[in-house]
């Protein structure tokens, strides 16, 4: 069978420890065979980025810009003890933080919803996006630990030198103070790539923040998602036939325990950052949770929502067997190959992409599946494989499918 032609690449960022043993296991076995696979490669692993002093991490997030599609294998952000492992000149900031603010995206994270891996929330039906606000807020806040008695205050100070102050409290005795921000464009482009997403994949959208208690800080967040749905996309929102949504964030809680499912739900950074953990535990597991990174103007980063298992590496590295989890990477790359494939009109890849997927749901729904997936399925008699030969049965049921 010849292979499927690609006519434009896709950006390929390598990665770290147990995933990157997948990457390759993944393109060796489910992808090469298939496709005369272009990408342009970038080694986001962290000895690279250490010799490289991070700048391939800002070189493939240029050429994300360039191709417009980019699939990413799960990184490193080094802490004290990676500092000594890898003997890294610096510790290096976190490679999904550095390509979001250089593409000024969003995170739609996703659950992949297989039979025999049941959702906590019984009357879930469909999957649950979160869309993740990852700018600002208590993320990028400024604290103080209040030593004794004093008032605190807020102060702004204009480029003319004229100031707006506003007293925060007055203290009696030892306290704490933190400050946040956020801009008008960051909020701005999180709305964009949150309708824009919307539309992409035909979902209703729903807001949430505390308008009534913040009333100028969340009531702007609110406000500009308002102006901009009116302004620029309530008339395709109609024509497609999908609703954009805004409510309180308990109220969205709330909501959410009773929804069956099949919409994106759009969260502030830390209400995000929350939200997607409980989503992704109720329907699963983090490895079976799908991720893209949005911009604004329609470029798409696919990457696995799970970190690089370590303890997995670990084990791998002494020789021994481990049965990791490869779905969510797989799911990576069928995201950016489908992504690809529509904006060149390649019906092939596009096809490919929803048959790889389909292949690896129906393994799973086959009871062939990993160690992880076997402790909480409820089908019977399964059979737990390694992970090499988890993604050789994928194949196989690919072999089928074709």
């Amino acid at each position: 069978m010849d292979k499927i032609t690609m006519t434009t690449p896709l950006v390929e960022m390598d990665g770290d420890e147990m995933t990157r043993i997948l990457w390759k296991m993944i393109k060796d076995e489910l992808l090469l065979p298939y496709i005369d696979l272009k990408t342009e490669y970038y080694d986001l692993g962290l000895t690279c980025r250490n010799e490289t002093d991070d700048q391939v991490t800002l070189d493939s997030a240029e050429a994300t810009k360039k191709y417009g599609v980019a699939v990413k294998c799960a990184t490193i952000t080094p802490n004290a003890a990676r500092m000594t492992e890898y003997k890294l000149k610096e510790m290096w900031k976190s490679p999904n933080g550095t390509i979001r603010a250089a593409l000024d995206g969003t995170v739609f994270r996703a659950p992949i919803v297989v039979k025999g891996i049941e959702p906590c929330v019984r009357n879930w039906e469909k999957p649950i996006t979160l869309a993740r606000h990852a700018y600002g807020d208590v993320y990028k806040n400024t604290e103080i630990k209040v030593p004794g008695e004093g008032k605190a205050e807020l102060v702004f100070t204009a480029k003319d030198g004229t100031q707006i102050r506003e007293t925060i409290h007055e203290f009696a005795g030892p306290g704490i103070l933190q400050g946040i921000h956020n801009t008008d464009k960051s909020i701005a482009s999180f709305a964009r790539s949150c309708f824009n997403y919307a539309l992409d994949i035909h979902q209703d959208l729903w807001f949430a923040t505390k308008d009534t208690i913040s009333k100028k800080y969340d009531h702007n967040f609110k406000d500009i998602f308002r102006e901009i749905y009116e302004a620029e996309y309530q008339k395709k929102f109609e024509e497609a036939g999908i609703e954009y949504f805004y409510t309180l964030i308990d109220d969205a809680v709330a909501r959410v325990m009773k929804a069956k499912g099949g919409f994106i739900w759009a969260c502030k950074n830390y209400d995000g950052d929350v939200m997607s953990d409980m989503v992704s535990s109720a329907f699963g597991s983090l490895a079976m949770m799908t991720s893209v990174l949005v911009s604004p103007d329609g470029v798409y980063e696919y990457e696995a929502a799970h970190g690089t298992v370590q303890r997995h590496y670990y084990k791998h590295l002494k020789g021994e067997e481990t049965s990791t989890n490869s779905v969510a990477t797989i799911f990576a790359w069928t995201g950016a190959l489908r992504k690809r494939g529509e904006l060149d009109n390649n019906q092939e890849l596009t096809a490919f992409a929803d048959q790889l997927e389909k292949a690896t749901i129906q393994t799973i729904e086959q009871g062939k599946m990993t160690k992880d997936l076997a402790l909480i399925t409820s089908l019977k008699d399964v059979t737990v494989l390694n992970s090499e030969d988890f993604i050789k049965e994928i194949r196989k049921t690919l072999d089928t499918l074709s």
